[in-house]
């Protein structure tokens, strides 16, 4: 089959074309006929070498989480899914390929197309449990940094709908995407404190940073300490006390799948489509991720 590898850690140069093996699925496994795969930030990082310490990669690899396609083969154990079922979910053996392994997927409704779908299963898992961590709530205003991202953008949805006021930081070219969410767009960079107190005068109760830009000392100081601050993005978290989070269990990234796969194929959640690349760009799809700049969610499509 092809699919996307690296035999060394590098820039997107290092992603190539290649022929290897049809994956067979162990126990608990599906293999999934990708029709899309989702781009995310960490895709680069790791392919970077950057998160080695965090996701250990044997070499050679091939990227990608988000999944999107039809089962293909069942393995052992796997229960409720059979072969030629629609399913969107997180890859265990890379999403960049015609075939990929995958433990936690959901079923994908007919109403929710290829390319949306590879947008979700990451962003909606991060965003439904960081919001959890940080116990938001009807009443809360909270903070987003980012919120024009695939992450932000869901978080703020979410919150949303849980009764919060949200205040997303984005550039000015996003702040109108921004408020079709339900947020209040803010400029992000020098002078965010001030900006940010005088939309909310009663003070900031929970702060979501997706972005990773440096954001967090001026997150300590409208928060006034750092409870109810987490991270998803900067690695500077643990020496000011931040809590970062990395990820859920398979258990609960399978609930939180389900529910933003069905909540986003009845219209109710949604994330912006920054660009979409036949498999063979990968190495391009990553430039443009690695610039940080990505107008929406990047997603391949392989079949």
């Amino acid at each position: 089959m092809k699919a996307i590898t690296f035999d060394r850690f590098g820039d997107p140069g290092v992603l190539q074309l290649s022929e290897v093996d049809v994956p067979e699925p162990g126990q608990g496994q599906v293999r999934v006929k990708v029709h899309t795969a989702g781009v995310n930030p960490v895709d680069g990082k790791i392919r970077s070498g950057a998160m080695q310490a965090v996701f250990p990669t044997t070499l050679p690899s091939t990227p990608g989480l988000d999944v999107a396609g039809v089962v293909d083969a069942v393995g052992e154990g796997v229960t409720g899914l059979t072969v030629g079922q629609e399913v969107v979910g997180w890859a265990d053996s890379g999403s960049y390929a015609e075939y990929a392994l995958a433990t936690v997927v959901a079923a994908k409704p007919a109403g929710l197309g290829w390319e949306d779908a590879a947008t979700l299963p990451v962003a909606g898992e991060t965003a439904r449990r960081v919001l959890r961590v940080l116990e938001v709530g009807a009443g809360d205003t909270l903070l987003i940094h980012g919120a024009a991202g695939a992450v932000g953008s869901l978080a703020a949805q979410l919150a949303v709908a849980l009764g919060a006021t949200v205040i997303g930081t984005a550039s000015a070219a996003n702040h109108d995407y921004v408020a079709s969410l339900g947020a209040t767009p803010v400029e992000y960079g020098d002078g965010l404190v001030d900006r940010v107190r005088a939309l909310a005068p009663k003070g900031i109760d929970a702060v979501f940073d997706a972005a990773g830009r440096g954001a967090l000392p001026d997150s300590i100081t409208l928060r006034g300490g750092t409870d109810r601050i987490v991270t998803i993005a900067d690695p500077a978290a643990q020496e000011l006390g931040i809590t970062f989070s990395g990820g859920g269990d398979d258990r609960s990234r399978g609930e939180d799948l389900a529910e933003v796969v069905e909540r986003a194929a009845r219209g109710e959640l949604r994330v912006r489509i920054g660009a979409v690349y036949p498999l063979a760009d990968a190495a391009e799809a990553h430039r443009v991720s690695d610039g940080g700049h990505a107008p929406g969610k990047l997603v391949l499509t392989v079949a």
